[in-house]
């Protein structure tokens, strides 16, 4: 499936974005601008099921399949966060970037995994946003309730059940940096660890929470250094 992106910039290098579960290309809306400023041409994409993307089977194959359809090979950057940091570990090879970044990447979620707590979110009020997300500009709370009317709650169900499995890549395809929010309920000090056995860089950015690019920006950008 061909999917909607949004770009910004006209550097001859070139940065991807892939952004998490319930977003789209709008949760980008600060990091997109700063690439940008770097001589970036930044293109971010809405997952199918996300944003203006289309609808249809979902499965982390079918995401990775719609980036490789949709996305340059060939990148000098591509960043994905959370289901995005998945559906970028299964399409990196095809898509061959010269640096990969998986920010609190979704890649080992238990059986226990409920979807219902996702799809009941869909219905999230400003306040219940804003209580959750202290750290976050007025800005991205109008863009979580944007992108959340936006999102077909189904495709929650592609890492649901028996789907959910640990898709830890066994080694990293291309130079790899794993950014990890403080705390993080997706990446483990002990999955740190062996992250790091398996060639991947990991930083920490100390106080973020799971949106790290939201929670603390400069923090994001600060731990990309070397990176960009």
């Amino acid at each position: 499936m061909k999917l909607h992106t949004r770009e910004w910039g006209s550097g001859d290098r070139v940065a991807l974005l892939v952004h998490g579960i319930m977003s789209d290309h709008r949760t980008w809306r600060r990091v997109g601008p700063a690439l940008a400023g770097l001589g970036y041409r930044v293109i971010a994409v809405d997952l199918r099921g996300h944003g203006a993307s289309g609808r249809g089977a979902y499965s982390v194959d079918a995401f990775a399949d719609d980036l490789v359809e949709t996305l340059p090979a060939g990148a000098e950057l591509a960043l994905g966060h959370s289901l995005g940091g998945l559906a970028l570990s299964l399409a990196v090879e095809r898509l061959a970037p010269r640096r990969a970044v998986y920010a609190d990447p979704a890649w080992a979620l238990s059986q226990e995994f409920d979807p219902a707590v996702f799809m009941e979110f869909r219905g999230a009020s400003r306040e219940m946003i804003r209580n959750l997300n202290p750290r976050w500009e007025e800005a991205d709370i109008d863009v979580e309730l944007a992108t959340l009317a936006d999102w077909d709650p189904r495709s929650a169900l592609a890492v649901a059940g028996e789907r959910a499995i640990d898709r830890t890549p066994a080694t990293a395809v291309v130079p790899s940096l794993v950014q990890v929010a403080d705390p993080s309920f997706l990446v483990p000090e002990e999955m740190r660890e062996e992250l790091v056995r398996r060639g991947f860089e990991v930083r920490t950015v100390k106080g973020a929470g799971h949106t790290i690019h939201r929670d603390d920006l400069d923090g994001f950008l600060a731990s990309l250094e070397g990176w960009l």
